[in-house]
């Protein structure tokens, strides 16, 4: 079953740095594709079929220092979570109040 692995760097700004966890990640069996995501490119996200997270996220520790497994997600469950989603999204009405209530203003006279 193909899997899909998101692993976040927690101080990693360095562009050699994530070069060389891309080339561990894609050392390890069964690893298929390998891409940076994330506003700032602190994510990796592996996908392949077969591959222990805990036995990469140690590796990734090992080499690069703090490293945090975010999602580990079958691609079959992806799939289905996407498509509850918009389902979801479809669905949905915002409900408010259409009538606020009032509270009486207190004025006082000025001299």
């Amino acid at each position: 079953m193909q899997q899909r692995i998101v692993i976040r760097f927690l101080d990693c700004t360095k562009k050699k740095q994530l070069t060389k966890a891309m080339q561990i990640a894609v050392s390890v069996a069964g690893i298929e594709r390998v891409a940076l995501q994330g506003e700032n490119k602190d994510q990796i996200v592996v996908v392949g079929e077969g591959i222990d997270a805990v036995n990469l996220t140690s590796l990734l520790r090992k080499k690069l220092g703090s490293v945090e497994l975010v999602s580990v997600i079958p691609i079959g469950e992806l799939e289905n979570r996407e498509e509850e989603e918009e389902e979801y999204t479809y669905g949905t009405t915002s409900i408010q109040p259409t009538v606020y209530p009032t509270y009486p203003v207190w004025t006082y006279p000025t001299y």
